[in-house]
């Protein structure tokens, strides 16, 4: 259909196909059969003299890798010819985004009612241009019978558990986060951490360090408040008020064995915690202890390297599925980081995020993340809810600064990201 259309436009097209016409079933039969011209055997020779292609070989089904003919129209295509690829750029796994040998590289890609995490997750997503989803008439509905377990990160996942603000409510209806500091010379890390917490919104926020480090940073800090504990017990003891119902750990916190048991005594107080850069490099061997002790809510939030320490085993497959596969060892919300972060669930739900810009990749950008999810979960959002409207919010923070983003900016521009959210939910009814 789309050679017809092009050459009703005007343009000179020539048809090739990986099969003989006659070979040809079903719809590709029945466009083939509306095509009046010639039909040429795929070969790189077809390129010659054509400044676009359009690429409507595989799409999303492609199960194996690309070789012969297409492996060699792919490479002769070149950066100086305009490419179009249709549901998927060929060559490119749509489960996975992986690149099956070789893959074309679209400027844009069109699809169809929804995007595939092929077009979300890398390298797939690099390779897929533009992409537009076009509607071909498929009832919304279907999605009740598919049951899809793989989604796009956006608003529409958390909208209805995004927390409204009251116009009778106070600050400790909002929640009390607590992060854990490291030693004097380390405490930038949660600082971050604390301010993104109530920049969110938590309704108050506590820095707990030792007393040295706490003396630092009380000369950082103004809304935020400083508590002073001197190892796990004293550290456990701050979480006997219930008060305190949100725990941050391990921005800046120190490789010690101290972080671990602090960990350990936050999982059991039934608060919910965010386990971030330290204190996953502590879990490394000893993770299922920490996954027994839980009592509350629990999101991961590794990078790859952390990842890897965390869960030796799980490091197959594409982002999406390692981050699944962890979910349900560990029965928390893992949140893999990375230029497509992936959020999952231990029910299997994985959101993908795609509003994160490369500035992102900046010394303390994960920590202002754990704080903004910290404080999401201070104030009752749910830990897969909280953790997607967390990366959401991340992301959002940083669009539009461009380079010389640093993380003590992307805190200060989460209210930019809030009053984007909120726009958008007052929109759909979602929020007061």
């Amino acid at each position: 259909m789309v050679a017809r259309r092009l050459a009703q436009a005007g343009w000179d097209v020539t048809v090739a196909s990986l099969v003989p016409r006659e070979a040809l079933t079903g719809d590709a039969a029945a466009m083939a059969a509306q095509w009046t011209g010639p039909v040429a055997a795929l070969a790189p020779s077809m390129l010659d003299g054509r400044a676009l292609v359009v690429d409507a070989l595989f799409g999303a089904g492609l199960a194996r890798p690309v070789d012969g003919p297409v492996a060699a129209v792919i490479a002769a295509c070149g950066a100086e010819r305009r490419v179009v690829a249709i549901d998927l750029p060929s060559g490119i796994a749509g489960d996975t985004g992986a690149v099956l040998g070789a893959a074309f590289e679209a400027d844009l890609t069109v699809t169809f009612f929804r995007k595939k995490p092929g077009h979300l997750l890398f390298p797939g997503r690099a390779h897929c241009g533009e992409v537009l989803v076009a509607q071909i008439g498929i009832d919304r509905a279907v999605l009740d019978t598919i049951g899809p377990q793989q989604f796009e990160n956006g608003l529409g996942l958390w909208a209805g558990a995004f927390p409204t603000l009251r116009a009778d409510g106070h600050k400790y209806q909002r929640g009390h986060t607590l992060v854990l500091a490291g030693g004097p010379l380390n405490t930038g890390a949660a600082r971050l951490a604390a301010r993104a917490a109530l920049r969110v919104g938590s309704g108050l926020v506590t820095t707990v360090a030792g007393a040295e480090a706490a003396r630092v940073i009380a000369g950082h800090q103004t809304a935020v408040m400083v508590e002073a504990a001197e190892g796990p017990a004293e550290f456990a003891a701050l979480l006997a008020d219930k008060r305190r119902n949100a725990v941050v750990l391990g921005p800046g916190a120190g490789l010690h064995p101290g972080l671990f048991d602090a960990s350990k005594a936050a999982l059991e107080s039934g608060a919910a915690v965010v386990l971030d850069a330290d204190a996953l490099t502590m879990a490394a061997g000893q993770a299922d202890r920490l996954w027994a002790a839980r009592r509350g809510t629990l999101v991961l939030t590794p990078h790859d390297g952390e990842f890897a320490r965390v869960f030796p085993g799980l490091l197959g497959g594409s982002r999406a599925e390692r981050a699944r596969a962890a979910a349900a060892a560990s029965g928390a919300v893992v949140l893999l980081k990375g230029a497509d972060s992936c959020i999952a669930a231990p029910d299997g739900r994985v959101a993908i995020n795609t509003n994160a810009p490369p500035t992102l990749a900046t010394a303390g950008s994960g920590d202002v993340l754990a704080g903004a999810i910290g404080g999401l979960l201070a104030q009752g959002m749910p830990a897969f809810e909280a953790a997607c409207a967390g990366a959401w919010l991340h992301g959002a923070a940083a669009e539009g600064f461009g380079r010389g983003l640093i993380a003590e900016d992307l805190v200060e521009r989460l209210p930019l990201a809030l009053q984007t959210a909120e726009k958008h939910l007052r929109g759909r009814g979602s929020a007061g």
